[in-house]
């Protein structure tokens, strides 16, 4: 029983994803309406979302907002905050490459833009004792946070590199099983499955907590080990008719960012005062502190990767191959950080800036 829940479960996410969470949206461009009266927000409970963590924590957010009202929502993958996006349930979120890609792709540009980036690095696959090659990994069962999701197109891919074929309703040289963090943790310190590729704390939560090691860090595939983690990703419509909200929104995140690369000695003690608040356990210091080491925050978005992820997806048969022009705005957060005294982010010809 409890495979063919998961075996419906993965071809539900499959048709979900492959379908480009669909949602309606129009071609024609909205109006200006003022600010908004509301900003509605979503972000996980990951340190790579530190600066949506910091910001909340430290009321950048609602400073910069204003008379808007800030609620949130916490997702643990971006799938699913993606489908949020696209149905209308929230403006905004703290998102992964992937899904930000397919969301766009599959709508024709429609559905949303991403704004700034928010952090790169902090992502790897970790294993159990035994395994310490590519080669090792043959009849494994390695989990992801969920299927499509950034760390999901990444380990398929690598192992595509590798030699294994993969499927996304499980089976294949080596078994990939998308699932809730948590209960990845606890069933890998119970030996049921045998690595898993994900992001930051949980790197780390499972090479102290769960005996793991790492056996391949994420930043050693990219040039210059740069590579995005986590943007901000705006509907598109929200940003048209209420770009003075998204530019407030720009401007605690800025602030955020700021705070977290100029206070690092604060920064794991805000961090899991609000991890605390949201979940009731905070992170111990040993995993926070090694985790801090393997994120950068930066509001640039590292657009000229994305086309990689879109690659890298759609070998996975993880997404539809298409036009990424228009996938950034980044014109608001330059003017932000003009104000900021800060160099001008690029959109790699992939936008406005």
């Amino acid at each position: 029983m409890k495979n063919s829940l998961r075996l419906g479960a993965l071809m539900l996410g499959t048709t979900l994803l492959l379908s480009g969470c669909a949602t309606s949206v129009s071609a024609e461009p909205a109006t200006d309406q003022g600010p908004a009266t509301e900003l509605r927000l979503g972000y996980f409970d990951n340190v790579t979302h530190a600066a949506a963590l910091v910001g909340l924590q430290n009321g950048f957010f609602e400073d910069a907002l204003g008379d808007t009202t800030l609620s949130t929502q916490i997702f643990s993958a971006g799938q699913s905050a993606v489908e949020a996006l696209s149905a209308g349930a929230i403006d905004a979120a703290y998102i992964g490459p992937s899904p930000a890609v397919n969301t766009f792709v599959q709508s024709g540009g429609q559905s949303a833009v991403i704004v700034a980036g928010a952090a790169s690095g902090g992502a790897a696959l970790v294993v159990r004792d035994g395994i310490d090659t590519p080669a090792d990994l043959a009849g494994t069962t390695i989990a992801t946070p969920q299927l499509g999701n950034t760390q999901d197109v990444a380990l398929r891919s690598w192992l595509g590199d590798e030699g294994y074929e993969t499927s996304t309703i499980g089976g294949g040289d080596v078994t990939v099983s998308p699932g809730d963090n948590a209960q990845t943790l606890t069933l890998f310190q119970s030996g049921k499955i045998d690595g898993a590729w994900l992001p930051e704390p949980w790197v780390s939560r499972l090479v102290l907590e769960g005996g793991g090691h790492v056996l391949v860090n994420e930043a050693d595939l990219w040039d210059n080990g740069d590579f995005p983690t986590t943007v901000l990703l705006v509907r598109k419509a929200f940003l048209e008719e209420h770009p003075d909200t998204v530019s407030a929104l720009l401007q605690g995140h800025v602030t955020a960012v700021d705070w977290l690369t100029q206070n690092p000695a604060d920064a794991a003690a805000t961090i899991n005062t609000k991890l605390k608040a949201d979940t009731g356990k905070a992170l111990t210091d040993d995993v926070l502190t090694r985790a801090l080491t393997e994120v950068k925050f930066n509001v640039d978005p590292l657009a000229s990767t994305f086309p990689v992820s879109l690659a890298e997806a759609v070998k996975a048969g993880l997404g539809k191959d298409g036009d990424l022009d228009g996938l950034f705005n980044v014109a608001l957060l330059n003017a932000v950080l003009v104000k900021h005294a800060e160099e001008p982010v690029s959109a790699g010809g992939l936008g406005t800036e």
